[in-house]
């Protein structure tokens, strides 16, 4: 008889769970608490949009986009039947050619978005390396940042770790010491605007990962460093799953919320799950908690959950994580009349609300517009603000140009007016015809997470719903494993120990597959582990990161020159004797 497994959260990684289990013969139930399946990924459909016999039209929660570097939640897709596609929901995913960067009232950067496959491609390339100058960063600043880059392609993973994962990305690149521009591009705005994150409590450890796995993608002939969904994510992706996941024998509930997790101090006895008025007692031989990190702490912290932290002391770290989060919401904008603006996503890099921009309709060839709200739309921007107020040094940071105020002390009329005041200085220059105007638009639509918060009596006052986990500096310790001491309960989210690091959809899976092969190991299932695949690096830095690391075993710091003199046959000879073994690493899917 199979083994049952109840997973707690329907979201990417609860369905990358049920995905790996099903598969390999388990029994699977899965909780989930939105009335809509796929977490954070889900589409969010605006209410009552629909007229006349149409479907509302779709939202989305937040920033949506597949970079090259991402191989565990694509080696799950293509494993997702969708009509007539060879490899299923991955062929969904479409390529972007342009990455856009913007200025208040000054043309900006258009950057490349894969390396160039024409002359016309190249141009754009030669283009944007001229237009750094445009932007203000000097010649220092981009030679200072390359150093800085060089340092960490050529450090060992061991100094990564100890010295980078307990510095912030703002020290790491030495931002106190450059220009405004360098501060404005390099430090603040491409964090705050990709990972929601402070550039001072960012560590520099994940910025310096994910900063490699981008640039590699952005300079690999044939691989595209952006890839979107061509439709709405419900549509293209978390729909077919749900069909898919259920005709393997996946139940899946929605509007399932948990009340308890047993625990006799020993081991998981069971769970109750509310469903309206209605508790639901639920057993079975393995449990995984697939929430996110701040619902996690506040599990953990009840008292009807003492007997779980007493099990295991190490989860207390995931309490002390629960405050590691930071907002990243999106707002649409639906069109009258498309515009397609640039190929890709756009970094309004001024907005003091640190957003980014997609204009959705290029990507959705087949996508019936006719179909949807009141039939009239022709295309979406969707918009991620990701800086809805914090302080730094005592300065409240996120002010914005209307009203002198924080998103998040902001009427939702109020926010919607300051985006589109922030996008349209952000797009439409002195001198040139409007890209972005007011009669243009046809609806806006704010993520329903952001919520009146009615613990403080300002009535404008809002909170996140669902907000974004920020690995912050020295945190790494904090972080648990996908197994736990209780041999029968596992954790399967973006905050726990995963080589990619990173609050994302690749990590949500790559974390179900941890889980996943805990499960496998502790059952004795004669089954096959699920694949992990650690980052890519760029093999020509090995013998840096060789000659670090004998460096750093010494208790030596950095070096950035390499003596060739010295241990060049020690390295070589080591580097054949992986290579017959087959331990270079993994080929790139």
């Amino acid at each position: 008889m199979s083994k049952k497994v109840i997973i707690l959260g329907g979201g990417v990684a609860g369905m990358s769970a049920a995905h790996e289990l099903v598969e390999r013969g388990f029994q699977v139930t899965v909780y989930e608490k939105k009335k809509i399946p796929g977490g954070k990924a889900r589409s969010v459909p605006v209410p009552d949009s629909g007229t006349d016999g149409r479907a509302d039209l779709p939202g989305e929660h937040g920033f949506r986009f597949f970079p090259s570097f991402y191989r565990h939640v694509t080696d799950t897709m293509k494993r997702i039947p969708y009509k007539n596609n060879p490899q299923g929901v991955f062929n969904n995913l479409t390529n972007t050619t342009r990455i856009e960067i913007t200025q208040f009232d000054k043309t900006g950067m258009t950057m490349l978005a894969q390396f160039p496959r024409s002359f016309k491609e190249l141009i754009v390339l030669l283009k944007s390396a001229v237009s750094i100058k445009n932007v203000g960063l000097t010649a220092k600043d981009v030679e200072d940042f390359g150093e800085k880059l060089w340092q960490y392609l050529t450090s060992c993973q061991d100094r990564r770790m100890d010295d980078l994962e307990k510095i912030g990305w703002w020290e790491f690149i030495d931002a106190d010491n450059h220009s405004e521009a360098y501060q404005k591009f390099l430090a603040e705005g491409l964090t705050r605007s990709l990972v929601a994150a402070n550039a001072h409590v960012a560590n520099a450890k994940v910025e310096g990962d994910v900063g490699i796995q981008l640039f590699m993608g952005l300079s690999e002939p044939g691989v595209n460093a952006d890839r979107v969904l061509d439709g709405p994510t419900n549509d293209v992706w978390i729909g077919p799953w749900l069909k898919y996941l259920q005709s393997k024998g996946v139940s899946y509930n929605l509007d399932s919320h948990i009340d308890t997790i047993d625990c006799d101090g020993k081991q998981i006895t069971g769970v109750t799950i509310l469903q309206g008025k209605k508790k639901i007692k639920d057993t079975a031989d393995y449990y995984v908690l697939a929430v996110p990190v701040e619902v996690a702490a506040r599990l953990f912290q009840e008292k009807k959950h003492a007997n779980i932290l007493k099990a295991d002391t190490t989860l207390q770290g995931v309490v002390e994580l629960g405050s590691h989060v930071a907002w990243m919401n999106g707002i649409q904008f639906y069109l009258k009349e498309d515009v397609p603006m640039v190929h890709g996503h756009v970094i309004h890099i001024d907005t003091p609300w640190a957003l980014t921009s997609i204009s959705q309709a290029q990507f959705w060839p087949k996508f019936k517009w006719a179909d949807v709200g009141d039939g009239t739309v022709k295309g979406i921007l969707s918009v991620d603000l990701s800086e809805w107020g914090s302080e730094w040094n005592g300065k409240v940071v996120g002010k914005g140009i209307l009203y002198n105020k924080v998103a998040r002390d902001c009427t939702r009329k109020q926010i919607i007016n300051e985006v589109w005041a922030q996008l349209k200085k952000s797009v439409n220059l002195p001198g040139h015809l409007p890209v972005l105007v007011d009669s243009n638009i046809a609806r806006v639509f704010i993520d329903p997470d952001i919520k009146k918060d009615v613990k403080r009596s300002d009535p404008t006052r809002y909170k996140d719903a669902e907000p974004l986990y920020i690995d912050e500096i020295d945190s790494w310790h904090l972080r648990p494993d996908a197994y736990t001491r209780i041999p029968n309960f596992f954790l399967a989210a973006d905050y726990i120990r995963t080589n990619t690091q990173l609050a994302t959809m690749e990590g949500a899976n790559e974390a179900a597959r941890r889980a996943v092969n805990s499960i496998i190991s502790v059952s004795g299932a004669k089954v096959p582990l699920c694949k992990i695949w650690p980052l890519d690096e760029p093999i020509i830095f090995a013998i840096w990161r060789w000659f670090d690391q004998r460096r750093y075993d010494r208790g030596e710091p950095w070096k950035s020159e390499f003596p060739w003199y010295i241990g060049a046959a020690e390295f070589i000879l080591i580097s054949i004797f992986r290579a017959w073994f087959g331990l270079t690493g993994q080929k790139r899917l």
